[in-house]
């Protein structure tokens, strides 16, 4: 043991004494620095106990805390705002930037769904007919596709097969609306081939129903094309469109005479996938990529700082340990001394990790959604209260 340094019994900081250089410059680290030599060495026994520790690595360990929690708070903003950050120029200045949340990636997802449900997105819907010959049951819609130049194999996504039919809107007609037919406000798919109903349109209508009660009327429309006029039923399997009965002659489909045509709405697998992937040479594209830096040591709290001191105590306890661990036992005159390197690495550990377990639970609980959830509590709190307020009243 006698040729392992000992503590000094003080330091002196100068830039250049932290393996990294990160906070050398910082003036308000430079001044810590030896404060916290001095705290750590004394927190371990100095001067009762000899330290095996010097200078240098005191500062390592307090470089390495600063950085610790930088990266912890650092983590959760990303946590917090990646959803904002994605796709945000890359050479923003975040560390000096306040990120308040919005849409734009939300409404980037929405449009996917869209698109597969057919009320709008990013990938477009194509359509092609499919004309239907005599005793031919089934029809390949790739090589059809191909035909009407969309050349890719397996490129289509079939969307919906239908027949030739007006829009489901042009055949509702409402039974609050001042036509007074009293159709319940169905138009059953059959009323458009007696008569085509479906000509009257939609009136003007006495009484403001929910958008979704339209929606529904337009949905049972569409069912009923697909399924109740049609002379055909269908069944696909891997873009094969078998048809039911095999067509003949003398099917009739939507007015016309001979085979006729269906319809079929498609998306290209392609579309799809240039809609999804977009190249940003510039942009924040994953995790790794939001140009957070090091924190300013000076901007951090006091708070903070209590909790980066601590933890450089916890660094350096368990670096004294791993020192003390070259020598198990120090013989001395008749006798020898166990040194505690096991407790000191133990001990090192478990503060590290209860220190760093406090701290993302701070954050967490300083997340947007815990402050939404108590102002909420605490509004709801304040209207209980006021509701117990006796209220004045004036006579006269």
């Amino acid at each position: 043991m006698a040729n392992i340094p000992i503590w000094p019994g003080s330091s002196s900081f100068h830039p250049g004494d932290t393996p990294f250089g990160f906070y050398d410059n910082d003036p308000t680290f430079e001044k810590d620095a030896d404060k916290v030599c001095t705290f750590v060495t004394r927190r371990l026994g100095y001067p009762l106990v000899e330290i095996e520790l010097q200078a240098i690595n005191i500062y390592a360990a307090f470089e390495e805390a600063v950085t610790v929690y930088g990266n912890e708070l650092y983590a959760y903003k990303i946590r917090e705002n990646y959803l904002t950050l994605e796709g945000a120029p890359s050479s923003i200045e975040i560390e000096e930037s306040i990120v308040t949340p919005n849409l734009g990636r939300i409404i980037d997802y929405s449009e996917q769904y869209g698109a597969e449900a057919g009320t709008g997105g990013n990938v477009p819907w194509r359509k092609m007919a499919v004309p239907l010959t005599a005793s031919v049951q089934d029809y390949d819609l790739d090589d059809l596709a191909s035909q009407n130049g969309f050349s890719q194999s397996n490129d289509i996504e079939i969307m919906r097969v239908f027949y030739e039919a007006p829009p489901a809107s042009a055949l509702m007609v409402s039974s609050y609306d001042g036509f007074g037919f009293g159709l319940g406000g169905t138009i059953a798919a059959g009323i458009d081939g007696v008569g085509g109903l479906g000509g009257f349109g939609y009136g003007g209508g006495y009484l403001m129903m929910p958008l979704n009660y339209d929606m529904q009327i337009i949905q049972q429309i569409e069912m009923n094309d697909t399924v109740r006029i049609s002379n055909y039923s269908f069944e696909m399997h891997d873009n094969v469109l078998r048809v039911f009965p095999v067509p003949g002659y003398n099917s009739v489909i939507s007015g016309s005479t001979g085979c006729g045509n269906m319809w079929v709405e498609f998306m290209l697998k392609s579309d799809r996938s240039s809609a999804s992937i977009v190249e940003a040479y510039d942009k924040i594209k994953y995790v790794s990529g939001v140009p957070y830096k090091n924190p300013k040591y000076d901007e951090i709290n006091s708070v903070g700082r209590s909790w980066i001191f601590e933890f450089t105590l916890a660094i350096c306890k368990e670096m004294l340990g791993y020192i003390r661990g070259k020598y198990e036992t120090i013989p001395i005159p008749n006798a020898e001394i166990t040194l505690n390197q096991a407790d000191l690495i133990a001990a090192a550990r478990e503060e590290k990790e209860a220190l760093l377990a406090s701290l993302r639970a701070f954050f967490d609980e300083t997340s947007r959604e815990k402050l939404l959830e108590r102002r909420t509590m605490e509004s709801n709190f304040v209207m209980e209260e006021l509701d117990r307020v006796p209220r004045v009243i004036y006579i006269g």
